[in-house]
């Protein structure tokens, strides 16, 4: 079992290495608790819900890499990476999906008073998300809202209405090639404790798009839903067959 001690000191978390990428092993529980102990250190960590399209991605450019390698926790959110992490001989425990995720953190938050602040997406949809999230977890107080829709020149506003805020919980939903870098950037300015990107989640929490039935999701073909149901995204797809076959290739250098 390879380890990985988190820069903040809040612990040691065991990962599995994946085409270089060390995802975490723990299971949904054990992820919330490290973060609970990332928020009470007020420390800026980078949390990556990772799924083989951003393991790829992160293989083909430079700065993905470098956000994935500088991230505090990186957690197994597509079916691919704990698929990948079972072929190579170190599985993971489960799957912590980012959406579950969010919501696990949430729920907690509920317990400890926690504040969230929601930065992505598009206005009606991030003003949804937010309206809803605060009906489900009336004890978080969420103290901002901001759509995703910014550039440079908008940096500096939108990372000081963060940095005024003081949130517990940042969750950044923003487009594939900007979310991950972006918050690698601007992690130490931003200064939250747990600053995680959710992809879509938001627009699955406002009502916009439905996420996959329990049991697609349990067979893992959630990605197969998805795709379904938006057939733009066959481009960014055709990622997996050469995720699963390097996976293979890695796997077979090491018999």
């Amino acid at each position: 079992m390879s380890q990985t001690q988190l820069e903040s000191g809040i612990g040691q978390v065991p990962v599995t290495s994946i085409l270089g990428v060390d995802v975490s092993k723990l299971d949904m529980q054990g992820t919330v608790q490290v973060l609970e102990r990332a928020v009470a250190s007020r420390r800026p960590h980078q949390i990556i819900t990772a799924n083989p399209i951003m393991i790829m991605a992160a293989l083909d450019s430079e700065d993905n890499m470098r956000s994935m390698r500088e991230a505090e926790l990186i957690v197994p959110d597509g079916a691919g990476v704990v698929w990948a992490a079972e072929e190579l001989g170190d599985p993971v425990a489960e799957r912590v999906p980012g959406i579950d995720l969010l919501h696990a953190l949430m729920k907690r938050g509920e317990e400890l008073g926690w504040t969230a602040y929601l930065l992505g997406a598009a206005e009606e949809v991030v003003q949804e998300a937010a309206s809803r999230l605060q009906k489900q977890y009336p004890k978080v107080r969420i103290v901002g809202v901001r759509n995703g829709y910014f550039g440079e020149a908008e940096n500096a506003g939108v990372i000081e209405s963060i940095r005024q805020s003081q949130p517990d919980l940042l969750f950044v939903a923003r487009d594939a090639k900007t979310q991950e870098p972006w918050i690698a950037r601007h992690k130490q300015e931003l200064g939250v404790p747990v600053i995680m990107g959710v992809g879509g989640s938001f627009d699955v929490i406002s009502g916009k798009s439905k996420r996959a039935p329990v049991f697609l999701q349990k067979l893992r073909l959630e990605w197969f839903y998805r795709l379904a149901k938006e057939p733009s995204r066959l481009p960014r797809m055709m990622a997996l067959p050469r995720f699963m076959k390097l996976v293979k290739k890695t796997k077979k250098n090491m018999q």
